[in-house]
């Protein structure tokens, strides 16, 4: 099949209600938008419900999009499919004024059919409504915020998603190679044809090949299967992600009627209690990294360099495996994945009939569920980097008996489709216990708060509290969670869930991990969801338990919405004034979670280099420097998904000779600090003290170095050197040479540095940024969690001295980034939008 980007020439503007239309308003407030596009985070935040919280308190809408687009005359012989890879949400779809198809759920692949409501030799008007309610506990996003393509076929063409690659038998020697392709015939005769398959290596050289005959009846589909092998085969694997391709051609009597191409890799996988996930036969500890879909100062906008990027960013950073939370991914980051050497575990939705929001997907579930597992199955089922299909988060039902037999239904479906992955749930024993475990933690809060009242301090009943999501409840009573979670009542109210998994998904249950390896010594865990400051520990249990395969901390890139579960509250903080409760979620304006190893620009934060450390990655120790306008101030709430206030900084203007708390992040068995040369001691680190160094001193400007020793020999070092002078503005394109097309992104870095490149994090001012030449800014922001500008303007605030634009192509070109502040030079940087031909690879 012929398949064509969609994604130019749309318009877009929020929907109107039909009495507007009958004002004469229905062709009013359309925008021109290039898709993906994102349309939630176009619009303005405000407080002022405090339902938008959950979502970074932006305001949910209706939205519209419509395209005009030429259908030739030819095509009356063929078949014409629109195929939307997500639509947020309760999609649409219009051809020329008539239905002609629908999507309920927000995150999965669809396909319209359109030969029936086509004009030919005409132009076509293709029209989306979307609708964002209250029905997402994080930032969903709104319209068509991934790609779109136009598919174009003859009558007898491979079906869509019709050609599936497995590896069912690899040694050094060669590798059997299983195709199985869905031919479709919707002519109204029977044709015998043959399908040609070739495999080519990453050379383009043709390693195998084989033609067979197949004969289809009218109206039929046939599934051929073919067997090829592929001498002394080069593997696809985390190291080394090698890739090959499969090219599917249909002829009759040398005429060539269609073609597909499949990328896939040659892998096994295996996993039990004894030896772990093994990938290769080689043994894999999983680094995990959960992520939401959006991309920061984009929105949910699914552009493809985007998500390359995040995960090349994530790669670096340590990571060797993704946790799509809570939804199927999209198929650009499985791309990346494949090509970067990210294992994915891919998931199919936050609720199954339960709902957790007041519109969610909940209320689609059984109508929808099988269509959408489908759906994922086709997306993820060539990919090698997917390793895992999880059913569900947090899922309420799991602890029931109906809640068991819907999930044993959901991974039959999916070993139905496909079963050379493994099955896994994300549990969180909390909510599956139910209201028994409840009770034991309204009697604990109970507890407690007498044997506070008699030490003369004050707390509510325990009962009075049990209010708020399941995130409120685990930062609220957080000192009982790891004793009740290995209760009998988890244990009995989770078995038969457990039981049907290939891997049993456990959201912070590391309390149970080796409690369940006598329990359950067959089971193989996965730590789904972890707090991010327990990784020592949980990475310790993984390294000595192999039938614990692996930690997925929540979360490795920060996210918009569930504002301020990771802050740091302190006593003076606003909330803390207002006499508020401590809750998992900030008051607006906080918009981001601020949980993550890296922040929504791409800037790695401190927790991200002690993961890297725990991890064994990294010798050389790292520095993280607590704000010095904080010191000694009591921290009101800090939840379980926060980190230290700190960043890695030595330029605290306005706090010379005032104290400051410096903690090195280091393997070694000691860590030595100097200022100036000078030391300031030594401390412990390594395992036994949490890999942290901590050290009071005083701000002296200058140098900052941390030296870490090992049985008396230096191991590594790293220094930071204060900012001097005048603000600078250093601007860095990631690259130099993109694609004008509507995959391709530039990302400008803007950072505030002295003359000798050194970090200006305390002088944050607004920043511009202007463009000339065929581009666009898609999106502008900084990193603060809590920032009340949009990131759609052309000004905008640093946050710690660094801000990011990004840049997107309109036409081949030279494209002009200039960015100015107040007092400062201005600067410029060049970024060339080449023909597709002529660009670099890979994205």
């Amino acid at each position: 099949m012929i398949r064509k980007s969609l994604n130019d020439g749309w318009s877009y503007r929020r929907k109107p209600d039909a009495f507007q239309a009958l004002l004469g308003r229905a062709n009013d407030g359309w925008e021109p938008v290039r898709l993906p596009h994102d349309a939630m985070v176009c619009r303005e935040r405000d407080g002022s419900d405090a339902e938008a919280g959950h979502r970074g308190y932006f305001p949910a809408d209706g939205y519209e999009y419509t395209k005009t687009f030429f259908v030739p005359e030819e095509y009356r012989a063929r078949r014409v499919t629109l195929e939307f890879e997500g639509v947020y949400r309760h999609a649409r779809v219009y051809v020329n004024g008539d239905l002609a198809g629908q999507c309920a759920y927000g995150y999965s692949n669809f396909y319209v059919r359109a030969d029936h409501l086509l004009r030919y030799g005409a132009d076509n008007e293709v029209r989306v409504e979307a609708r964002s309610q209250d029905d997402s506990r994080w930032y969903s996003g709104g319209g068509i915020y991934r790609g779109t393509s136009l598919i174009v076929g003859g009558l007898l063409h491979v079906a869509l998603d019709g050609v599936r690659v497995t590896t069912p038998a690899i040694d050094d020697e060669l590798a059997i190679v299983a195709v199985a392709t869905e031919v479709e015939n919707e002519s109204a005769v029977t044709r015998t044809v043959e399908v040609v398959t070739e495999i080519v290596d990453g050379d383009g050289e043709i390693v195998a090949r084989d033609v067979a005959p197949v004969t289809v009846f009218p109206g039929d589909t046939a599934t051929l299967r073919q067997g090829l092998t592929v001498a002394e085969p080069r593997r696809w694997g985390v190291e080394h992600p090698y890739l090959y391709t499969c090219r599917t051609a249909v002829t009759v009597e040398g005429e060539w009627l269609d073609e597909e191409t499949t990328r896939f890799g040659v892998r096994s996988l295996t996993v039990d209690a004894r030896r772990g996930l093994r990938i290769n036969g080689e043994p894999v500890n999983l680094r995990g990294a959960c992520v939401h879909h959006d991309n920061g100062v984009l929105g949910a906008a699914a552009i493809d360099r985007a998500e390359w990027r995040r995960v090349e960013i994530l790669k670096q950073a340590g990571f060797n495996a993704i946790r799509g939370a809570h939804n199927p991914v999209s198929r650009a980051l499985l791309d990346a994945c494949d090509q970067l050497g990210m294992l994915v575990m891919d998931e199919l939705s936050d609720v199954w009939t339960r709902s957790k929001s007041a519109h969610d997907y909940a209320g689609d579930f059984i109508a929808s569920w099988e269509s959408d597992v489908r759906a994922m199955v086709a997306k993820d089922v060539n990919h090698p980097c997917v390793v895992f299909y999880c059913i569900g988060n947090e899922i309420p039902e799991v602890g029931t008996a109906p809640g068991a037999v819907l999930g044993r239904r959901l991974a039959e479906k999916v070993r139905e489709l496909d079963g050379t992955r493994f099955v896994t749930n994300a549990v969180n024993g909390l909510l599956a216990a139910g209201p028994e475990v409840l009770s034991a933690i309204a009697a604990g809060s109970a507890e407690s708060a007498e044997n506070n009242s008699a030490n003369g301090s004050s707390a509510g009943d325990g009962t009075s509290e049990m209010t708020g999501d399941v995130n409120d409840l685990m930062t609220r009573f957080r000192e009982f969670m790891p004793t009740l979670m290995t209760s009998e009542i988890v244990t009995m109210r989770t078995a038969e869930s457990m039981a049907y998994l290939d891997v049993a998904g456990y959201n912070y249950l590391d309390s149970r991990y080796e409690l369940d390896r006598t329990l359950f010594p067959n089971r193989v865990i996965v730590g789904t969801e972890t707090y991010p400051s327990d990784i020592d520990r949980n990475w310790r249990l993984v390294q000595d338990n192999s039938h614990v395969i692996g930690d997925f901390t929540w979360t490795g890139w920060d996210y918009l919405g569930e504002p301020g579960i990771g802050r740091v509250e302190y006593q003076s903080d606003p909330e803390a004034s207002a006499g508020a409760m401590p809750d998992h979620q900030g008051a607006y304006p906080w918009l981001a979670a601020w949980c993550g190893d890296i922040d929504i620009t791409g800037h790695r934060r401190p927790a991200s280099y002690y993961r890297e450390i725990v991890f064994g990655l990294r010798a050389e120790p790292y520095i993280a420097v607590h704000r010095p306008e904080r010191h000694g101030e009591p921290v009101r709430l800090a939840t379980w998904w926060s980190w230290s206030d700190s960043i890695s900084s030595w330029s605290w203007d306005g706090h010379e000779d005032g104290p400051v708390r410096v903690d090195v992040y280091a393997a070694a068995d000691e860590v030595e600090l100097l200022v100036n040369g000078r030391s300031v001691g030594r401390a412990s680190a390594g395992e036994k003290n949490r890999f942290i160094a901590a050290f009071d001193t005083v701000y002296e400007p200058g140098e900052l170095t941390a030296v870490a020793y090992t049985g008396g020999h230096e191991t590594g070092r790293m220094s930071l050197r204060s900012a001097t002078g005048d603000v600078r503005l250093d601007v860095t394109v990631d690259r130099a040479r993109i694609t004008a097309d509507d995959r391709d992104l530039a990302f400008v870095a803007v950072t505030l540095v002295d003359a000798a490149g050194n970090l200006h994090n305390t002088a944050d001012r607004r920043v511009a940024v202007e463009l000339a030449g065929p581009g666009v800014l898609q999106g502008f922001g900084s990193a603060d969690p809590r920032s009340e500008e949009n990131f759609f303007d052309t000004v905008r605030t640093t946050f710690d001295g660094r801000a990011l634009a990004v840049i997107r192509p309109t036409a081949p070109g030279a494209i002009t980034v200039t960015v100015t502040a107040d007092d400062c030079t201005p600067v410029t940087a060049h970024i060339e939008a080449a023909p597709a031909a002529q660009a670099e690879e890979p994205r």
